[in-house]
């Protein structure tokens, strides 16, 4: 796998925006504060022309225009690190206009976003062997006080922090409003992660996932390089971190019956399933089982309502690292080798 250079104060961090662009409340504001937060870290700024951008569906600009942002920032020579606007529904669509030889020979450079970046993030890994972050969207370092989740993704990109700890409360509903665009998480709901079969669990292997939406979208399209990626990295287990946003229980046990049909699971050493943005129960089935039930056959470890995506805060996750993983009474703990 090829890791991109740590960054460090002075380089430039790029922003861009392959799906959803910081055009209105609390968006704007939280985007425009969060730059204010690099530059006082010793961070120079540049403005990818997508970032304050909305084409009125859900993406900031044409598919091709979206990806040339991403190629021109991506093989430049002067940021050192790409993060992303935010998350959204189409940024499946700027793939195709995407050159990812190109992208294979340019010199790693850190991308980092969680959702929808998916689609860039996990391909990083699969076809180019590069190393990304599934983390924080770049208006989450605008939040007053900021949270330590932001910091510590930035602290693993910048090589200061290699040991991970899970948070012990959880945002159950947002106090970001239009009116309070910087307002920091609402952390009131104790974190319980479970371990199956439990109680405890310990895995080690390379961390690969994102966003089981956007994951199973791509299964079986011409950007599917999973099993060609798991041939390359044979002597490595994988440790699959998934989680979902829109998806209700059963397209959960739908999608993840996809993947693992479609072998992505076949060297799987385990698995870490974030909280989903819909738990909710449904016609007796609820989030635990949906899960179990189509990888607890596999006979790996699983660890669920872990600290990443969709209900922060979020642990930064990063696509083709390998990592120690352990769950023992409620203490996770992440380990990059």
């Amino acid at each position: 796998m090829r890791i991109p250079p740590n960054i460090k104060r002075n380089d430039t961090a790029a922003f861009i925006a392959p799906a959803f662009g910081c055009t209105f409340e609390p968006y704007y504001s939280s985007f425009k504060n969060a730059l204010r937060f690099f530059e006082n870290r010793g961070y120079r700024t540049i403005l990818g022309p997508n970032c304050f951008s909305d084409c009125g569906t859900g993406i900031s600009n044409t598919p091709e225009a979206c990806a040339d942002e991403f190629m021109q920032y991506y093989t430049d020579d002067h940021s050192s690190v790409l993060l992303s606007c935010g998350g959204g529904e189409l940024m499946c669509e700027i793939l195709p206009f995407i050159d990812w030889d190109r992208i294979k020979d340019a010199p790693p450079k850190w991308f980092m976003g969680y959702s929808d970046n998916t689609n860039i993030g996990f391909l990083l890994a699969t076809i180019c062997d590069t190393v990304s972050v599934y983390g924080p969207n770049a208006p989450a370092f605008g939040m007053k006080p900021l949270h330590r989740s932001p910091k510590e993704a930035l602290a693993l990109m910048e090589g200061k922090k290699k040991l991970f700890r899970g948070y012990d409360l959880y945002e159950k509903e947002s106090l970001k409003t239009p009116e309070n665009p910087l307002a920091a998480y609402n952390l009131t709901e104790p974190s319980v992660k479970r371990a199956f079969p439990g109680p405890s669990a310990a895995m080690s292997g390379m961390l690969l996932g994102g966003c089981l939406d956007s994951l199973s979208n791509l299964a079986g399209t011409k950007y599917d390089h999973v099993s060609a990626f798991l041939k390359r990295h044979a002597d490595t287990g994988i440790l699959w971190f998934l989680e979902a946003c829109d998806l209700n229980v059963f397209s959960i046990r739908r999608a993840l019956w996809q993947l693992r049909e479609a072998g992505w699971f076949n060297t799987a050493a385990g698995f870490i399933i974030g909280r989903p943005l819909n738990p909710d129960e449904m016609f007796g089935l609820d989030r635990f089982r949906a899960v179990t039930e189509i990888i607890g056959p596999l006979n790996v470890p699983i660890i669920m309502d872990a600290d990443v995506g969709h209900v922060p805060p979020m642990l930064p996750f990063a696509n083709g690292l390998c990592a120690d993983i352990a769950l023992s009474g409620n203490e996770f703990t992440l380990s990059y080798h």
